[in-house]
């Protein structure tokens, strides 16, 4: 693997990783009342949404997990970065 393609490929995994960063600091915010109008979980939301958003719609197109307590394309989200990260690591580490 030459050197610009490992510098690609680590700075993709670090992209990942901070957004998974994100993504659960935003999960732990929307347990708190407050934590919802602050400037961080605005700035949170910015940045998870456009990940979350084509999940969310894709299973409200199709009518999955109506009726859930639980926010699943989120999760479903979550799973699919993590599941990315990894084929990457694998690829071309």
């Amino acid at each position: 693997m030459t050197a610009a393609m490992y510098i690609i490929v680590q700075f993709a995994l670090i992209s990942m990783d901070i957004l998974s960063i994100a993504m659960l600091a935003r999960a732990v915010l929307s347990w708190f009342p407050a934590g919802n109008q602050s400037r961080l979980s605005a700035f949170l939301y910015m940045v998870t949404e456009p990940i979350i958003l084509p999940i969310r719609l894709l299973c409200n197109r199709f009518g999955w997990f109506q009726g859930l307590p639980l926010d699943m394309p989120f999760f479903l989200s979550m799973i699919l970065l993590t599941f990315s990260s990894m084929l990457l690591q694998i690829a071309f580490l």
